[in-house]
């Protein structure tokens, strides 16, 4: 048995101001051919659940390709034709010439941009299968996807992880393998049904480890319960993309029973839609008062206090490192603060010791980031930001975040400048340059849910913070074009 896998993924924020291209693929690194398989060992997700099913079994693998990480991350914009082709043509080229298949295993995202291409995913599927034929071609994708029918109609099966903070992409790789290889030996028929609830959310709200979205994925886990050769997952949409097939997609899999399927979607469906309005909308603490509150906790004893900046999509948003300053918050570290210029001005001009004043933040002038920030301290760590997660989300995966300098600003203050966006997700975001956590009182994050997978474990307090930026929680911020019409709660029938 022969099977054949790529993956091509990304998370297109499409009212960010940068275009994705090619290039912020290829400097993160996309590996081809057996470096795919060989790289893929080191990072417990997607491709690594699968390859090791997939090995036990006694598979012979092809690796294609793996573009699954780009500079930036979501903090670019729509996919040029040009980066699109690259890789969706690579991954229909690499098949081509990979000899006779018995399967593919696509791991994808669903919450891709393609500027001419505003269903991506299904594209990817479709020249995948003119490549390949009538094999089965079965897909994974993240749980933010915008899909519709269109990639159930192109592919034989998907499987949506079913956590946020994701730590379920092995599981969901090891998942696509054994239906790969039951169907393959054709004692498995994928059929599948998908749901379109009509619900839109921020991504702050659709965290799986409390309600509603705890709610809505134990109920497919009852489904899987219950039923014998059932895959059933929601994926709660990304709404920083304008797209045609926005929203949430229920996508049940069962063995050959499409009853089953259209049952168990409608099912799970009809709940999203009856969780709407928690699902959509929560109280969440401005930047003034989450920042006042971090503190009553740190001075009352309750620490560490993680404080998350949950709307920066850029990195570069000074909004909360300000008001830490202003209300002079002692013991804090800040990780991190995105601007490559001062990051450069830093590496060429200075050392680690030197004592410098340096305006940071802001980079991209967008309108949400704040202005700059003025900061004088003693600079403690010069040199690449990059490392590997050793977190529960994602084990090994290398974070990019750069040429990256970290100021020690006084009465145990630090803040880390990168060169782009960095989502700290686990201890490494902070000892990584050298901070000691266990002396941190406030440890400042940009991030919405993923840093629950570690911090949870060792915050004594969690508080959001809804500070301005391009990944807000009241989607009223923004006009959307794309949308299908009627989604909750953006659609101007929802508006008040």
């Amino acid at each position: 048995m022969r099977i054949a896998l790529a993956s091509f993924s990304h998370e297109t924020c499409t009212f960010c101001p940068r275009s994705t291209e090619a290039e912020d693929f290829e400097r993160v690194g996309v590996p081809r051919g057996d470096e795919v398989i060989e790289k893929a060992r080191g990072v417990r997700a997607y491709l690594k659940g699968f390859i090791d099913v997939a090995e036990k079994e006694g598979v012979e693998l092809v690796g294609v390709l793996d573009a699954s990480r780009s500079w930036g991350g979501s903090s670019g914009s729509w996919l040029t034709p040009e980066c699109f082709d690259a890789f969706a043509d690579g991954i229909a080229d690499g098949l081509k010439d990979a000899g006779k298949l018995d399967g593919v295993y696509l791991a994808l995202h669903g919450a891709m941009a393609a500027e001419e291409f505003h269903k991506p995913e299904a594209e990817i599927v479709r020249r995948a299968r003119a490549a390949v034929g009538d094999i089965p071609i079965m897909v994974t994708l993240d749980l933010h996807a915008n899909e519709d029918h269109e990639l159930t109609d192109a592919a034989d099966a998907v499987f949506i992880i079913k956590t946020y903070p994701h730590v379920d992409t092995y599981e969901a790789g090891a998942t696509a393998a054994n239906w790969m290889i039951g169907t393959v030996r054709g004692e498995v028929k994928p059929t599948t049904a998908i749901r379109k609830p009509g619900v839109i959310s921020p991504s702050v709200f659709q965290g799986t480890g409390r309600h509603p979205g705890k709610t809505i994925m134990d109920r497919c886990r009852e489904w899987e319960a219950k039923e014998e050769g059932v895959y059933v997952s929601v994926a709660f949409g990304f709404a920083y993309a304008d797209v045609p097939d926005g929203g949430a997609s229920v996508i049940a899999n069962t063995n050959g029973d499409q009853g089953l399927a259209d049952r168990i979607a409608q099912d799970v469906s009809d709940l999203v839609w009856e969780l709407r309005g928690p699902l959509a909308s929560r109280k969440i603490p401005k930047t003034k008062e989450g920042v006042a509150e971090a503190i009553k906790h740190a001075e009352a004893g309750r620490r560490p206090v993680v404080l998350a900046d949950h709307s920066d999509r850029l990195g570069d948003s000074t909004h909360v490192l300000r008001e830490l300053i202003a209300q002079g918050a002692k013991n804090f570290g800040l990780s991190s603060i995105a601007d490559p210029f001062a990051a450069e001005k830093l590496a060429k001009e200075n050392k680690v010791g030197d004592r410098v004043t340096v305006s940071v933040g802001s980079f991209t002038c967008n309108r949400y980031a704040g202005e700059p920030v003025e900061l004088t301290g003693t600079i403690e760590f010069l040199g690449s930001g990059d490392y590997r997660l050793t977190g529960p989300m994602m084990t090994g995966r290398l974070a990019s975040l750069g040429p990256t300098a970290v100021l020690d600003l006084g009465q145990n203050n630090h803040v880390v400048i990168s060169s782009t966006l960095h989502q700290c997700r686990d201890s490494e975001g902070f000892l990584h340059f050298g901070i000691d956590m266990d002396s941190l009182d406030i440890m400042a994050i940009k991030s919405r849910v993923h840093f629950r997978a570690y911090f949870e474990d060792i915050a004594a307090e969690i508080i959001e913070v809804d500070a301005p930026g391009l990944g807000p929680a009241d989607l009223s911020q923004y006009e959307y074009v794309n949308e299908p019409e009627g989604l909750y709660p953006i659609s101007p029938k929802w508006r008040k």
